[in-house]
């Protein structure tokens, strides 16, 4: 009789253990109910070993003595930069950074996640600017990496690797805060000045973009969108400042289960459900996620994200018209062809420019000669836009230039 009881208690607690065993793995930590997270183990984000330590080479200098009167120069303070590198695009991201390191006040650190065979190129372009301008930044560049599952699916959406901006927060999880930018964008104005954002945010807020368009009826997504999307006419995520600490501890609202959603929770699940009805892949993404959690998001100026589109169809960036461009964005490739030369000619002054050169006579006045030519265009009406913020930017960047002896 012992041995039945013993043999029936032994039963008990095998079933106990078997019940919460099942139970640990159809509720999470985070008490989520059958949502997968995604596994970034397999992503490439750091030296993993020595034998790999030559394609991620991180900048540390530490001697800040050749910096202007108004640069800091502790990198632990620095404003943290990202940008995306695929195929072609090496010149156009140096063109970026070359704005950014330019024309910002603090010290910047630069994350640079580019394909491998790029990694090189940077590394040897950035090395080659003069001291004066190395002391102004610290870099990391990194591989590719999407989660283990389905990165084929992710590096294909919309265009090769544009994705890869989704998985920062997972990615670079010592990182409280950062600014996104595409490589086709251009500082015209202190990367300082957007980084002022993160202090403007209210306790919700976790990231800030601007508007994809400012009138409705000439807007995309308000036209064509067949999937949610933020306010009146959606988002455009070119430029996208982001508080990661707070998307890391975010639970989102969202239409496919009852319950909030952690970010890497998120994704996969929003691209199965909408991949078919996107056309702009993870920026549409993003504006899905705002859609239903527009407490979350701070919108400024489409001066801070100038396109084509504000001034292609006549002038309608009112922020614009009134302080001028702060960062263009070159996209539908106009830095490349001359359809929108207003827009070239800004890519071509900031490319061919020399580091320690006069920025005004050197870059300002032979941009303003170009500039001039091409009042022909809608854009090129607006031309006094693109130098206005400039012509001040620049003025500071020649305070702060060593004088040559």
């Amino acid at each position: 009789m012992r041995r039945y009881i013993r043999a029936l208690l032994l039963c008990a607690v095998f079933a106990v253990f078997s019940g919460l065993f099942v139970y640990s793995r159809l509720f999470d930590s985070d008490g989520s109910v059958g949502v997968k997270r995604l596994d970034m183990s397999g992503a490439k984000t750091g030296p993993q070993n020595a034998h790999r330590s030559n394609r991620y080479i991180m900048r540390q200098r530490g001697q800040m003595d050749t910096a202007g009167p108004n640069h800091q120069s502790n990198p632990e303070h620095a404003m943290h930069l990202a940008v995306v590198a695929c195929g072609e695009r090496l010149e156009e991201t140096l063109t970026m950074i070359k704005s950014a390191v330019l024309f910002s006040l603090k010290h910047l650190y630069l994350h640079i996640f580019a394909e491998d065979q790029l990694h090189a190129s940077f590394m040897e372009a950035l090395e080659s600017w003069p001291g004066f301008i190395h002391s102004r930044f610290n870099y990391t560049v990194y591989s590719i990496s999407f989660p283990s599952e389905n990165a084929a699916e992710w590096k294909k959406l919309f265009k090769p690797c544009a994705s890869q901006r989704l998985f920062l927060p997972l990615i670079l999880k010592d990182v409280d805060s950062i600014v996104y930018v595409d490589s086709d964008i251009l500082f015209l104005q202190p990367v300082d000045r957007l980084w002022g954002f993160l202090s403007r945010f209210n306790s919700s807020q976790l990231a800030a973009m601007a508007p994809e368009h400012e009138e409705p009826r000439i807007a995309w997504y308000s036209r064509f969108a067949r999937h949610p999307y933020y306010g009146r006419t959606g988002i455009n995520s070119g430029v996208m400042l982001m508080n990661m600490t707070r998307m890391r501890n975010m639970f989102f609202k969202n239409d496919m289960t009852s319950v909030g959603l952690r970010w890497e929770e998120l994704l996969m699940p929003l691209l199965q459900k909408y991949k078919l009805n996107i056309t702009w892949g993870d920026q549409d993404l993003l504006n899905i996620i705002f859609h239903y959690n527009p407490e979350s998001l701070l919108e400024f100026p489409c001066q801070w994200n100038y396109r084509p589109d504000h001034c292609i169809y006549g002038s309608n960036c009112a922020s614009a018209e009134e302080d001028g461009i702060y960062i263009l964005h070159g996209n539908r490739g106009v830095y490349h062809d001359y359809k929108q030369p207003a827009f070239r000619a800004v890519y071509d002054s900031i490319k061919k420019y020399t580091f320690g050169t006069d920025p005004v006579t050197s870059l300002l006045d032979p941009l303003e000669e170009e500039l001039l030519k091409t009042t022909q265009t809608y854009c090129g009406k607006s031309y006094t836009l693109f130098t206005k913020t400039l012509a001040h930017s620049l003025s500071n960047a020649s305070r702060n230039a060593p004088h040559e002896r």
